[in-house]
C-alpha cells in the first residue's frame, strides 16, 4: 500500500516495546513509552525541548518467601526463567486537563515490574525530568496487606499452554538475565533445574515478551555478595506456598492503565459531596495479572497554582473489579452521552481473548463505601474467551448519536474486530472482523467522531478504515502535505509500528516506529536514533465513500490540490472547529491553526473561503456564498449574541492566523489604537477591528460577572472572590460611551457598596512593586508608575490590577499575564448580559485566559518543555 508522506518527524533515542506506546494529551503533548523511559514531546516543536521520565528499579514488596525448590513449580517457573535486568514501560495514559496542580495533565506510567506511578509536569522545578506524584502500587499493597490478601484465590495467574502459544506466535522474546545471577549459574541453570539446584537473588523479573507478557517481583532467601558466593540472609518474612505467593504477586502486578474522562458529580452547589470530597474527579483503571481491575478515584485539586507544586492529590481506592480470569491486557474509557448523564463505560480486554463492557454511574460511585460492592455492572461480554489474546482497545461514543457506542478490538493475531452498540436497547452488533495486519495489532485510534479508524501493527503498516453503514472500508491515507516540508518515506529502515495517536482537532496523526539499526550509519544515526515519531496530515481524509463527489483517492492523475480533496479539507476543518464549541473540550487548536497556516502560505484565497464559510454558519446563520469582508461586517454589529467560547476561538484565529505576521505587541498597539493601522488593507483592518470589539465584549462580560457576584447576597464566595473592583469601575468610566446600560447600573450598585467591600477586593490605591511610587489607572493592559524611573508594569488580564512580582499565569496566544483567575461562568455565557441564575452553577475557577480560552501556564525558558495549545 502506498504510504502518505509525513510532513514532520522526530527521532527517539530508545525503542518502544509494547503496544499503545504513544499517547496524545488534551493539552497537546505527546508521550512515548521508550523502553526504560518515557519521552514527552511538543508536536508544535518536535525538535525542541523534551520531557523525560526515567524508570528506576524498585524493591519487591515483602509478601513472603518461598522454598528454593518451589521456584521451579508451575506457578513460579516463568519467574525463575526471567532475564529482565531493568524494568520497561508497559502502558501509559494521560489524565484529562485539570488533574495536575497547575491544571495540566498528569501521566500514569505502568512498568514491567507491575508498578503504577503518576507524574506531573515540572512547571515550577525548571528541569526536564517529570516529577513523581504518587505510587499507586504502594497504596494497593497497603490495602491488600490490611485485608491479608483476602482475594488471593483469584484465578488467571498462569497462562494455559494454548494462551502461551498464542503469545509466542505474536512476537519474539526479549528476556535478559537478572542482575545478581553469576555467569556460571546462568550457564548451568538449565542443567541444574532438573535436579532442583537454583540459587537465586533477592529479586527477580518475570518473563517479558515485547508485547503482552509479564514481569514479576519476588523475594527469595539469599543475598549476593561481590566478594563471595551467595550468603543466606536471615529473613523475618513468613514462608508461604508457591501458589499463594504467585497469587499475591498477581494481585500486585499491574499491566494496563487508563484514565477516565473528567467526571462531575453535579453542577449544583447543594449537591457537592461532603467530607472534603471534590465534585470533579477522574477514575484511573489499572488492569492486573490477577484478572482484576483496581479503580482509583483521583480528585481535581481545589485550587491551582504555578508557584506551589505540593497541592495535595486526593487518591481513593474505589474497589477491585473481578473482570477476567486471566491478565487484563488493555482498558479504555468512554463517557456515555455527557457529564449530565452521569454514566460512563469501561472496556477491558484480556490475554484469554475476552472483551467486556462495564457500565458505571457517577452518583453510585460516590455513594459506594465498600470495596466489595464496586458500582460497575457487566453490560456485555462482547467477545468470549478464546486462544487469541487482546492487545489494544479503542472505544468511542459519537456526539451525533448519544446512544451509540463503537469499540475496536485489536488482537495478537493481527486481526481486529469492530462492534456497534445501541445503548438505548443494549443491543450489540458485530460490524466485522478484519485481517488488517500480519502480526500483533499495536494501535487503534478512532477519529472524526467514530467515522474513521486508524490501525497499526507490528508488521510496520498503518491503515485507514472508514465506518459507513455497518461495515468498515479501507481507504488510503491522504497524501498531500499542504505545502509544508515533506520527506520521502524510507520503509526499509523501519521494523514495526507500536502505536498511533490522533491530535485533539483530529487533523494530524502521529505514528511511532522502531528503526532497523543495521540500516543506519553506525557512527552517527544508530547512536542517536532507535525509533521515530512521524506526523501525517489527515484533514483531507475522505469520510463518505458513497458521496457524489467521491472518487479514487489513490488515482495518481489527481493533482495535489484537486477540487475533491479541497472539499474534504473544508468539511473536516469546519467539523474540527465545530467540536470546540463543546465547553467540555479544552480549547487546543494547534492542529487547526497549523493546517490553516499551511493553506495561507500556498492557497490564501482558499483560506478566506474556508473562514467565510465557518463564520457564515456559526455567526451569520447563512448558507449563501458571502465574501469574507461581508461576513466580518455583519459580525461587527452582533457581538452580544455570540457565545464566549466562539468569541475566544475567533480571537485565536485573528492573532495566530490572520495577523500571524505581526507580533502580539504590534497587534495590541493596533487593537487599542495606540498607533494607526498604517497601510493595512481593508481586509486586515476589518480583522483588527473585530479583534478589538471581541476582546472588549469579553472584558465587559468579565466586569459584569464580577460586579454581579459582588452585589449578590446569595452568591457563595468560598472558592472565588472578585478583585480589582476599583480598576474595573475606572475602566467602565473610561469607556462610558461604549459600554451597555446594564453594566453602568451594576457599577453604580457596586460603588454604593464600597464600604462593605474589603481592601483586597477593592484595591483603589496602587503602588509600583519596584519603587513603591503611585500608579494611575489609564489602561487595562499596562501601567506606568509616577516615580522617577517611570517603570512600565503589567496589569492582570482578569482584575486589571498591577501584577505583583510573584510567578504569574501566562497566555501562549495573546501573551497576557494574570495573577487572578476568572469566574468559570465567563466561559459558559451564550449571550450578554449575564443573569444571577448563571452564577449558581459556578463552583471553582480554572486557569483559562478570559480572551483566548486556552489553558494558562507558567512561562518556561526556551530550553524547557511547555505545551502549545495554539
Amino acid at each position: 500500500m502506498r504510504m502518505a508522506s509525513r510532513f514532520q518527524a522526530t527521532p527517539l533515542v530508545a525503542s518502544p516495546v509494547y503496544p499503545n506506546a504513544i499517547a496524545w494529551s488534551d493539552e497537546n503533548l505527546i508521550a512515548i513509552a521508550c523502553g526504560q523511559s518515557v519521552t514527552i514531546v511538543n508536536p508544535a516543536l518536535p525538535f525542541g525541548p523534551r520531557g523525560l521520565i526515567s524508570i528506576p528499579t524498585c524493591e519487591p514488596y515483602p509478601i513472603g518467601v518461598v522454598k528454593r525448590e518451589d521456584l521451579l513449580t508451575e506457578s513460579l517457573l516463568s519467574t525463575a526463567l526471567s532475564r529482565d535486568r531493568r524494568p520497561c514501560v508497559r502502558s501509559i495514559s494521560w489524565s484529562p486537563t485539570g488533574m495536575a496542580p497547575n491544571s495540566g495533565c498528569m501521566l500514569a506510567v505502568c512498568t514491567t515490574e507491575g508498578r503504577v506511578k503518576l507524574f506531573r509536569p515540572p512547571f515550577c522545578d525548571f528541569c526536564a525530568e517529570w516529577i513523581e506524584v504518587i505510587d499507586i502500587s504502594d497504596k494497593l499493597y497497603d490495602y491488600l496487606a490490611r485485608t491479608n490478601f483476602v482475594d488471593s484465590n483469584v484465578s488467571g495467574t498462569i497462562l494455559s499452554p494454548e494462551q502461551t502459544r498464542g503469545l509466542e506466535s505474536t512476537d519474539d522474546c526479549a528476556n535478559v538475565c537478572p542482575n545478581s545471577i553469576t555467569r556460571k549459574e546462568r550457564k548451568q541453570r538449565q542443567d541444574d533445574a532438573a535436579n532442583g539446584i537454583n540459587k537465586v537473588s533477592k529479586s527477580f523479573g518475570g518473563p517479558d515478551t515485547s508485547m503482552i507478557e509479564e514481569q514479576l517481583p519476588i523475594v527469595a532467601e539469599t543475598k549476593f555478595d561481590k566478594r563471595k558466593k551467595y550468603i543466606p540472609e536471615s529473613c523475618s518474612l513468613p514462608q508461604i506456598p508457591a501458589e499463594q505467593y504467585a497469587s499475591h504477586s498477581a494481585m500486585l502486578s499491574s499491566i494496563a492503565v487508563a484514565w477516565s474522562p473528567l467526571l462531575c458529580l453535579s453542577t449544583k452547589i447543594d449537591l457537592v459531596p461532603q467530607n472534603n470530597s471534590s465534585h470533579r474527579f477522574s477514575i484511573l483503571a489499572v488492569g492486573g495479572r490477577s484478572g482484576q481491575i483496581s479503580l482509583w478515584k483521583i480528585d481535581v485539586p481545589d485550587c491551582y497554582s504555578i508557584e506551589h507544586s505540593r497541592v495535595p492529590s486526593v487518591v481513593t481506592l474505589v474497589g477491585l473489579l473481578p473482570a477476567h480470569n486471566s491478565w487484563v491486557t488493555t482498558v479504555n474509557w468512554a463517557l456515555l452521552g455527557s457529564n449530565s448523564n452521569r454514566q460512563f463505560l469501561l472496556a477491558s480486554g484480556s490475554s484469554d481473548g475476552s472483551v467486556k463492557i462495564w457500565l458505571g454511574n457517577i452518583e453510585k460511585l460516590m455513594e459506594s463505601s465498600q470495596f466489595d460492592s464496586v458500582p460497575f455492572f457487566l453490560l456485555k461480554e462482547v467477545i468470549s474467551a478464546n486462544v487469541v489474546p487482546v492487545s489494544v482497545l479503542s472505544i468511542v461514543t459519537p456526539v451525533q448519536a448519544l446512544d451509540k457506542m463503537l469499540i475496536a478490538v485489536g488482537k495478537g493475531s493481527g486481526a481486529f474486530e469492530v462492534w456497534e452498540c445501541d445503548m438505548s436497547s443494549c443491543k450489540f452488533d458485530k460490524a466485522g472482523c478484519y485481517d488488517a495486519h500480519d502480526y500483533v495489532v499495536t494501535g487503534l485510534a478512532w477519529a472524526f467522531d467514530g467515522r474513521c479508524l486508524y490501525s497499526c501493527g507490528q508488521d510496520n503498516y498503518v491503515r485507514c478504515w472508514l465506518f459507513c453503514g455497518n461495515s468498515l472500508y479501507e481507504v488510503p491515507l491522504p497524501s498531500n502535505t499542504l505545502g509544508l516540508r515533506s520527506s520521502t518515506d524510507l520503509p526499509d529502515i523501519f521494523l514495526s509500528c507500536h502505536g498511533v495517536a490522533v491530535s485533539p482537532g483530529n487533523l494530524v496523526l502521529a505514528v511511532v516506529r522502531n528503526l532497523d539499526v543495521d540500516q543506519l550509519d553506525h557512527m552517527y544515526e544508530a547512536r542517536a536514533q532507535k525509533a521515530i515519531v512521524e506526523f501525517f496530515w489527515i484533514g483531507g481524509q475522505q469520510l463518505d465513500m458513497f458521496s457524489e463527489n467521491s472518487a479514487k483517492l489513490g488515482d495518481e492523475s489527481l493533482l495535489d490540490h484537486s477540487a475533491e480533496k479541497l472539499v474534504y479539507w473544508e468539511l473536516n476543518v469546519l467539523w474540527s472547529l465545530k467540536i470546540f464549541e463543546n465547553l467540555d473540550m479544552p480549547l487546543v487548536v494547534w492542529d487547526i491553526i497549523a493546517t490553516l497556516l499551511a493553506f495561507k502560505q500556498c492557497m490564501p484565497e482558499y483560506l478566506d473561503h474556508m473562514l467565510a464559510r465557518w463564520l457564515s454558519f456559526t455567526h451569520v446563520d447563512s448558507h449563501e456564498n458571502l465574501t469574507i469582508n461581508e461576513v466580518l461586517t455583519h459580525i461587527l454589529c452582533n457581538f452580544s449574541t455570540i457565545a464566549s467560547r466562539q468569541l475566544q476561538l475567533l480571537n485565536i484565529i485573528c492573532r495566530c492566523l490572520v495577523l500571524s505576521e505581526l507580533t502580539n505587541d504590534e497587534i495590541n498597539r493596533k487593537v487599542y489604537r495606540e498607533e494607526p493601522y498604517g497601510v493595512a488593507g481593508k481586509h486586515q483592518t476589518l480583522w483588527i477591528e473585530m479583534l478589538l470589539r471581541s476582546e472588549k465584549e469579553l472584558r465587559e462580560r468579565l466586569v459584569a460577572l464580577s460586579f454581579l457576584a459582588l452585589s449578590s447576597k446569595t452568591f457563595p464566595r468560598s472558592n472565588w472572590r472578585p478583585s480589582g473592583v476599583a480598576q474595573m469601575a475606572q475602566w467602565v468610566q473610561l469607556n462610558h460611551d461604549d459600554v451597555r446600560d446594564q453594566l453602568k447600573d451594576l457599577t453604580s450598585r457596586v460603588q454604593k457598596l464600597k464600604r462593605r467591600i474589603s481592601c483586597s477586593e477593592y484595591g483603589a490605591e496602587e503602588k509600583c512593586s519596584l519603587c513603591s511610587a503611585a500608579v494611575v489607572f489609564d489602561s487595562p493592559e499596562i501601567a506606568v508608575c509616577q516615580g522617577v524611573e517611570r517603570h512600565k508594569l503589567v496589569r492582570c488580564a482578569v482584575s486589571m490590577q498591577v501584577c505583583p512580582l510573584t510567578p504569574l499565569w501566562f497566555c501562549k496566544c495573546c501573551n497576557r499575564w494574570a495573577s487572578k483567575l476568572p469566574l468559570d461562568t465567563l466561559f459558559t455565557l451564550s449571550i450578554y448580559p449575564p443573569h444571577l441564575e448563571s452564577l449558581k452553577e459556578c463552583l471553582s475557577s480554572k486557569p483559562l485566559c478570559p480572551f483566548c480560552g486556552i489553558l494558562l501556564q507558567r512561562l518556561q525558558p526556551d530550553f524547557l518543555l511547555s505545551a502549545s495549545p495554539v
